[in-house]
C-alpha cells in the first residue's frame, strides 16, 4: 500500500514540475507587458465596482457619476488594449 502512495506522489511531483516549466514558458512577460497587464486588471476591478455601485444607485446624480466612471474606464481599457 505504501508503495502505491509513493509512486503517486512521485508522479504528482513530476507532473507538477512539467506544468511549472510549461507555465514559465507561457508567462514570461517583459516589465512593460507586466505593467500593462497590472493596469488592465486594476481597471477591470474598478469597472466591476463602478458597475455594482451603478446597479445599487438610488440617486440620479450618483447614477450619472457611475455611468461617467464606466465610460472613462471603458475608454482606458480600450486605450491600453492597443498598446
Amino acid at each position: 500500500m505504501a508503495r502505491g502512495w509513493e509512486s503517486k506522489s512521485v508522479e504528482d511531483q513530476i507532473a507538477g514540475r512539467e506544468e511549472a516549466k510549461e507555465s514559465s514558458k507561457i508567462k514570461k512577460l517583459t516589465p512593460q507587458q507586466r505593467e500593462i497587464e497590472q493596469k488592465r486588471n486594476q481597471l477591470l476591478m474598478m469597472r466591476a465596482r463602478a458597475l455594482s455601485m451603478l446597479q445599487s444607485a438610488r440617486s440620479d446624480g450618483y447614477r450619472r457619476q457611475q455611468e461617467e466612471a464606466l465610460k472613462y474606464l471603458d475608454a482606458e481599457l480600450a486605450r491600453i488594449a492597443t498598446l
